[in-house]
């Protein structure tokens, strides 16, 4: 057998290779990382609830059992029957129109088979079916009379004409109507119905409709009706001690000075949940910068949920931006989820998401408190876990580009604006009712995937924030919608603040409500 060659090296290049070897293992930890977090994101659940404090379905009894304990003695008690509770049950409104449909023998079978005597009705049996009717399309001629007097016109030298009074159309020179436009913008926006498929859909009904002039009405509509009560919602928003913010990314095709790939976003800004009249409004911009927000916020004084995204973090004295706990949580739970599935027991990335997930617990506890009751509960409960939470941070040393290094980074980063929420019992833990606003938009995106121009997406953003904030406030967003553009053209709200004021959400009519308030 041939002996192995040895080489010398010097001592500083042992050293040197050494610590190669090591910065080599370091990447190689993190790519298997990446790795593992990959194949979560395409094949695992997306759920972050933890498991690990959870009883298995497999290990319950093994999980439970306590040989040490006594039976216990058997008690017996009164028979009793229970009605099963009928969850999510089918209903329908009492209100529905009845279309009744007679079954009867006809008049040659109404004999007795034995005498041949005449037959009478001696009971019926029912049966309800549901019937559903696509939507249809109807003409409305609007015919408005001219009136003239005939004694005049023989006698006098003037004739008096009159005209009968009828409603400013919501698009003049169009045959659009107020039913139409808001029919189009339901479907576009709450349904995710771009108009490329509605126009198909018309089409199949022999309506050709195309989608360039569906289009002309939303910008239209949006720009003339819509746009005044998105401006008096921002001024109330912006009245509000307590807001919450989020942003998210759209394509806009045709923008000045960008490609069509680049990146443009749309900005949410909502109330707290002890608002009784909730608002939500989005925002279109180019960009991200956090000059966006300090524009849209501006007269804004009070506290504002966001996530780690610093361009929140730079806005102007006044604002308190107040951190989230779900984000923060986010982290420990890939940390978590990077680790092969033997390591995950008793590690640090288990341990600081079961930190996290005590503070949710004492927040779901608090839920039924008022804010003064909330704040005084946080203090005696909260603060000591989380000042024990970051104790424990400070003992760590994970290496900084790991995923447990990123979520301890991010920890201590992130601590000042994390622990603000105990500063007032109004304030969430996390930004999640932000992120819920904004999840309908994105769900939406999917189907549109883009906007064509800028001002299509700003007409997208004010048509989207005055259908949210209806369905926030219990409204049903096509009767919403049916009202401001019945209305707004002839109450002059462009000019009268107080006309303005009947189509904010908190002065509707009862008929708008949404039947499953």
């Amino acid at each position: 057998m041939k002996n192995d060659e040895k080489i010398t090296i010097s001592k500083s290049e042992y050293i040197s290779m050494k610590e190669q070897i090591a910065e080599l293992s370091k990447k190689v930890d993190w790519f298997m990382e990446q790795v593992r977090l990959a194949k979560h994101h395409q094949f695992g659940a997306s759920s972050e609830k933890s498991q690990y404090d959870q009883i298995n379905l497999f290990n319950e009894a093994e999980a439970t059992a306590d040989e040490a304990k006594a039976e216990p003695e058997l008690v017996e008690i009164e028979r009793h029957y229970r009605k099963k509770a009928k969850e999510n049950a089918d209903r329908l409104p009492p209100d529905l129109p009845v279309e009744v449909v007679e079954h009867t023998l006809p008049k040659d079978k109404q004999k007795c088979p034995e005498c041949g005597e005449a037959l009478h009705i001696m009971g019926k049996d029912v049966r309800r079916e549901l019937k559903l009717i696509p939507a249809k399309a109807v003409i409305v001629e609007h015919v408005r009379y001219t009136y003239a007097c005939r004694d005049c016109e023989k006698n006098a030298c003037g004739v008096p004409i009159l005209k009968a009074p009828v409603d400013n159309p919501v698009i003049k020179g169009s045959f659009a109507s107020p039913e139409a436009v808001a029919q189009i913008m339901t479907q576009k926006f709450v349904m995710g119905a771009p108009l490329y498929r509605q126009e198909q859909d018309f089409r199949r009904n022999g309506i050709y409709l195309s989608r360039q002039t569906m289009s002309n009405w939303l910008l239209k509509c949006s720009e003339d009706w819509l746009e005044p009560v998105y401006n008096a919602l921002r001024e109330i928003l912006c009245t509000r001690e307590v807001l919450h913010a989020d942003e998210t990314t759209l394509q806009v095709l045709h923008e000045p000075e960008k490609t069509a790939q680049n990146k443009s976003y749309m900005w949410m800004y909502r109330t707290s949940g002890e608002e009784q009249h909730p608002i939500v409004l989005y925002e279109y911009q180019p960009d991200r910068r956090a000059k966006h927000p300090a524009e849209f916020l501006k007269g804004f004084r009070g506290y504002l949920h966001a996530d780690g995204y610093k361009g929140y973090h730079n806005l102007p004295e006044g604002i308190t931006v107040v951190g989230c706990w779900a984000h923060a949580r986010r982290k420990w739970d890939e940390a978590l989820k990077v680790l092969p599935t033997k390591d995950r027991e008793n590690s640090a990335a288990l341990q600081g998401k079961r930190y996290c997930d005590g503070l949710f617990d004492i927040e779901c506890s608090l839920q039924k408190l008022n804010s003064n009751e909330r704040f005084q509960k946080r203090q005696e409960l909260a603060k000591p876990l989380i000042d024990e939470f970051f104790a424990w941070l400070k003992s760590l040393n994970p290496a900084p580009k790991t995923s447990l290094g990123q979520a301890v980074h991010y920890m201590i980063k992130q601590r000042r604006y994390l622990e603000r929420y105990l500063l007032d019992g109004r304030l969430e833990i996390s930004n999640n009712r932000a992120e819920r606003s904004i999840k309908p938009f994105v769900i939406d995106r999917k189907n549109f995937l883009f906007a064509n121009t800028p001002r299509g997406a700003k007409a997208s953003a004010v048509i989207f924030s005055i259908i949210e904030t209806a369905k926030e406030n219990g409204l049903n967003p096509y009767a919403y919608l049916v009202y401001i553009f019945k209305n707004a053209p002839n109450w002059d709200i462009h000019n009268n603040i107080n006309a303005l004021e009947l189509l904010l959400p908190s002065n509707v009519p009862e008929s708008c409500n949404s039947a499953a308030r």
